[in-house]
C-alpha cells in the first residue's frame, strides 16, 4: 500500500500543486502581496527546474540506487511543474501590470526579456513532456529539450537581474553550474574510456 502510494504520480502531482494552491488563495484573499507570490512563485519554479536537471548528474553520481531511478521517471513531472510555476508567476505579473503597454515597455528591458524568452523555450518543452510525444519526435525530442539549458541560464540571468538581492539566484545558479559541470566531466571521461 505504501509502495502504491509512493509510485502513485497522482500523489506527486498533488504535491507538486499544493504549494501553488495556497499561494493562489492567499493572494485572492490578501493574506499575501503582489511582491511576496512573484519571488515565491518563482524561486519554486526555478528550484524544481533544478531538481529536474539535478536528475542526470545525480544518476551518474549514484548509479543504480532506487531513489534516482524514482527520480529519472519521474524527471517530467518536475519539469512540468517548474514550468507551471513559471506560467503562474507570468500570469501574476500580467494581471498586476494589466495594460499592453506597460507589459511591452517593460518587455524590452534585459531582466524581463530574458524571462520572456526563457519562457517561449519552455512552451514546446512542456507541451512535448509526455511518452507520445517521444515517440512521434523521436530523435528530434532529445535535439528539442536540450534547449532547457538555455532556458535554464536564461532564468537564472532574469533572476539576478530582477531580484532586489541577487545573491540567491546566484547561489542557485552555481549549484545547477556545478552539477551540470560534473555531467559534461563524467559524460566526457567515460566516452574517452571507451575509446581507448
Amino acid at each position: 500500500m505504501l509502495r502504491r502510494l509512493i509510485d502513485s504520480p497522482y500523489l506527486l502531482w498533488l504535491l507538486l500543486a499544493l504549494p501553488g494552491a495556497v499561494i493562489v488563495v492567499r493572494y485572492a484573499t490578501g493574506a499575501t502581496f503582489y511582491g511576496e507570490v512573484v519571488l515565491a512563485t518563482g524561486d519554486l519554479s526555478a528550484k524544481l527546474l533544478i531538481a529536474a536537471m539535478a536528475v542526470t548528474p545525480l544518476t551518474l553520481m549514484f548509479p543504480g540506487r532506487p531513489w534516482v531511478r524514482w527520480l529519472l521517471r519521474r524527471r517530467r513531472y518536475l519539469g512540468v511543474a517548474a514550468f507551471g510555476y513559471a506560467a503562474l508567476h507570468t500570469v501574476v505579473y500580467l494581471f498586476r501590470k494589466g495594460t499592453f503597454g506597460l507589459i511591452l515597455a517593460e518587455g524590452v528591458e534585459p531582466g524581463l526579456l530574458t524571462g520572456w524568452i526563457a519562457l517561449a523555450i519552455f512552451v514546446p518543452l512542456a507541451i512535448t513532456s509526455n511518452d507520445a510525444a517521444v515517440r512521434r519526435l523521436r530523435r528530434l525530442w532529445k535535439r528539442l529539450h536540450r534547449w532547457v539549458y538555455v532556458a535554464a541560464v536564461l532564468t537564472f540571468v532574469h533572476w539576478v537581474i530582477e531580484a532586489y538581492d541577487p545573491v540567491p539566484g546566484l547561489i542557485h545558479l552555481a549549484v545547477l553550474a556545478a552539477l551540470e559541470g560534473f555531467r559534461l566531466w563524467k559524460t566526457n571521461r567515460g566516452g574517452r574510456r571507451r575509446s581507448t
